[in-house]
Order: structure tokens, then sequence, then C-alpha cells
């Protein structure tokens, strides 16, 4: 799943693709809005960790589940 997390006075989004639910992320951002963890923290598929100051946190975008294509696209 692709996430977008945007930071307040950076001039780029972080993206990365992650193997957390919809449901996981959302929990995790709030519980960083709110105030009971200092720090937003996302694993991507890759198995690194994003940690993301709860403070500086401008908006996060949740997206789909993107289907992986195999394969050359037609010309």
């Amino acid at each position: 799943m692709e996430v977008k997390i945007g930071v307040q006075h950076a001039p780029r989004e972080i993206v990365l693709e992650s193997t957390q639910s919809a449901e996981e992320v959302e929990r995790a951002v709030a519980e960083a809005l709110a105030g009971k963890s200092q720090l937003l923290s996302l694993v991507d598929e890759h198995g690194r960790r994003v940690l993301v100051p709860s403070e500086r946190l401008a908006y996060v975008e949740i997206g789909e589940q993107a289907a992986r294509k195999v394969g050359f696209g037609a010309l």
C-alpha cells in the first residue's frame, strides 16, 4: 500500500510502499496526532522503518493496495 507523508518545512513528501494494512497505518497516524507517541513509525516493504516527528506532520495520504504489473506494456 502506498503511503505519502507531508512534512512541515520540507519541500518534498515522503512516499513509501508499506505492507501494513490501511487500518494499521491510520491507527499509527491517529496515535501520533493524539500525542500518544512522539513519532509516527511506519515500516516499508523492505523492512526499513520510517520515523517522522508527530509535531511535523502536515498530512498523510493512504492509497489503495496497488497490483504489481509484470512484463512490458504494449507499444
